[in-house]
């Protein structure tokens, strides 16, 4: 489905673009005119154009007074029944006054709006079914109302309570040892209450309109904003959604999304510049990370299974992909000592690879840690998990991981002189970046590194490494297999030993990471994880 939408240019005239992603990502520092950029392209097509507030009241009654459909979609979309007043929105934004400020407290609206919506859903059913009846026809299938998929995607986000409507009231039930813990609505937490009002707003929204949301991420936990983002918008294709927000990692989760940086604004006029691939430049990363507490720089790319894995771990943290171990060593003890970041928390994590004691711990002084796996795929391999993944798919957990470690250590074994001679090229390579001649003249570099040469004991290395993988191999200790064998793309060889197919091992435990096992797979992780690293 293709889509338009509109920006000014830097004398603020109206500029129109296409994207056939359904979603635009606004991006830019506090104070850069987010929020008033936002009213500008509501006002470019009021009627086309739904935009939800950064300010939003999550208070309402129990009782919900109910309403045609027709009178609380105006509520909603228009702030007033009264066609003279829907005109521009007055009463929405106060007449003008309060288009960037004002308090949003149409929970109630929303929400009868979204009642409203199913019983003419059920009126429309039940009619075509009397008409199938008098014609003798087949009845149509039940298909879902909004308040159906209300429920699913409040279950995508919160798969450990349920959403109940009972009498036109809303409850959440949390099923525990047998046992319902039912309150209602009024007494969710901000975070659920945010859900609700955000998910029942789209899902009200008529036909093929422009969703504005300033500030998706206020009272959502980074672990279930990109997770009810991405449901709202596959239950809305026909709507174009244009966030706006400060948040790096969000944008990043919208890989196919355009990206719209706000460089600069005069009070007038924004200065805008639509980034062309999924690199944020990085003076758009100082920018933002300046507003924010914690940062931390990982191997891979953008959207592949370790960042994914990463972002679930610590959802406290704005995760950036780097690619290279160099890059993330580079960027972290670059932002680390930059005086711009003095509040900021700037942590990264490389894979252990062959690295030896020494090396690590020489990392750790720069706020540069190693997880206790060979590398980052390893962790889709860890008892804890495979196991967990063998009872939830219902097979038997002991026989299960037998065999994947078998397997495992035999590939090991087959591998154990190519792991040998890589960890010996590791150890000889870090000697040699390790040299100090860069800050001498040709005289003293070339002393210190031939020094440095005559001391590498190529033989002696060898043996010690042989030693340390033969012991690990003799000890058949699986966890100190996967701590030391570095084998790329293994853990997509492994989903049969489930009853999968091998490339659906990682997806599927990431799906679950995402939903009803993260807490279950964060603990069996949790012990694989530095522990200098707050969580």
């Amino acid at each position: 489905m293709n889509f338009t939408y509109c920006l000014p240019d830097e004398q603020g005239q109206k500029q129109e673009y296409g994207t056939t992603s359904n979603s635009v990502i606004i991006i830019g520092a506090n104070g850069v005119g987010k929020s008033k950029l936002g009213a500008w392209i509501e006002q470019q097509s009021f009627e086309n154009v739904h935009r939800i507030g950064a300010q939003r009241n999550l208070n309402f009654n129990e009782n919900i007074t109910l309403r045609s459909y027709s009178q609380a979609e105006d509520l909603v979309f228009y702030g007033s029944n009264e066609s003279n007043q829907k005109i521009g929105k007055s009463v929405r934004w106060d007449w003008g006054a309060s288009y960037t400020t004002k308090m949003m407290n149409d929970f109630e609206n929303v929400l009868a709006a979204l009642i409203a919506l199913k019983n003419n859903e059920n009126e429309t059913f039940i009619a075509e079914c009397k008409k199938a009846e008098d014609e003798n026809k087949e009845k149509p299938q039940t298909s879902k109302t909004a308040i159906d998929k209300l429920q699913f995607i409040w279950n995508e986000v919160f798969p450990q309570r349920k959403l109940r409507i009972d009498d036109s009231k809303f409850y959440a039930v949390l099923e525990k040892d047998s046992y319902e813990h039912v309150y209602s609505a009024t007494q969710m937490s901000d975070g659920e209450r945010s859900v609700l009002y955000l998910a029942a707003q789209v899902l009200c929204v008529p036909a093929n309109k422009t969703l504005i949301m300033d500030e998706p991420e206020i009272h959502l936990h980074r672990s279930i904003m990109n997770r009810l983002w991405s449901t709202l918008e596959q239950h809305r294709p026909d709507c174009l959604f244009i966030y706006i927000t400060h948040d790096t990692g969000f944008a990043a989760m919208h890989s196919d999304a355009d990206k719209i940086w706000i460089r600069e604004f005069d009070g007038l006029n924004w200065k805008l510049e639509k980034i062309e691939n999924d690199d944020l430049p990085e003076d758009l990363l100082l920018h933002i990370i300046g507003n924010r507490n914690n940062v931390l720089f990982v191997e891979g790319e953008k959207n592949s299974y370790d960042t994914q894995l990463y972002t679930e771990l610590y959802p406290q943290y704005q995760v950036i992909a780097c690619g290279s171990c160099t890059q993330v060593i580079t960027r972290t003890k670059a932002f680390k000592n930059n005086p711009v970041l003095h509040h900021c928390k700037v942590f990264g994590i490389i894979d252990r690879d062959f690295r030896s004691d020494y090396e690590i711990e020489k990392y750790k002084t720069n706020n540069i840690f190693t997880i206790n796996v060979a590398e980052v795929e390893n962790l889709f391999l860890v008892e804890e998990l495979l196991r967990l993944l063998a009872i939830h798919i219902g097979r038997n957990p002991d026989e299960v991981f037998v065999e994947v470690k078998n397997y495992i250590i035999q590939r090991f074994t087959n591998q154990l002189n190519g792991q040998v001679c890589q960890a010996v090229v590791a150890e000889i390579k870090y000697m040699l970046m390790s040299a100090e001649i860069s800050k001498k003249n040709e005289t003293e570099s070339k002393k210190s590194l031939d020094t440095l040469l005559e001391s590498i004991d190529y033989e002696q290395i060898r043996a010690n490494q042989e030693l340390k993988f033969q012991t690990v191999l003799s000890g058949n200790d699986y966890t100190q297999v996967i701590k030391v064998f570095n084998e790329k793309n293994i853990a997509k060889t492994i989903g049969h030993f489930f009853g999968l197919n091998d490339n659906a091992f990682c997806p599927t435990l990431i799906a679950l990471l995402r939903g009803e096992k993260h807490g279950d797979i964060i603990n069996a992780l949790a012990g694989y994880l530095p522990t200098e690293i707050p969580r």
